[in-house]
């Protein structure tokens, strides 16, 4: 079964760990309850291969405070992916209505994209 992946890159002040965890438990809920089929959440462990140039740290331009943190959601397909994403949009939209939620990491380095899944296990 061919699936669609949303991927994201992104660094994560090692002092807002814990506040991101708890942002990131709620998002896989409301995925999964809207039908993403898998929801994870990693954080950096081993990113400075050696005879690596392009690390995942600088590509995110990390800083010396933060951790860079891989996530990816799993759907069946782009169509499903574009129906649940607007449906949950949609929840957190009239969840957070009029309140102030900043994100605890900078968007502005926060890499996103949505790939086709060419070979699965």
């Amino acid at each position: 079964m061919a699936t669609y992946v949303d991927g994201f890159v992104f660094s994560v002040p090692k002092d807002k760990r814990n506040q991101y965890k708890k942002i990131a438990r709620e998002a896989k809920d409301v995925w999964k309850k809207f039908g993403a089929l898998d929801y994870k959440e990693c954080r950096a462990d081993d990113v400075t291969p050696p005879l690596v140039t392009f690390t995942f740290p600088k590509m995110a331009k990390t800083k010396e405070d933060e951790e860079v943190w891989f996530s990816f959601i799993v759907f069946k397909s782009k169509k499903e992916r574009n129906e649940i994403n607007k449906k949950v949009m949609a929840y957190f939209d009239e969840k957070y209505k009029g309140k102030n939620m900043p994100m605890p990491f900078d968007m502005k380095r926060f890499a996103y994209g949505g790939f086709t899944t060419e070979v699965e296990m």
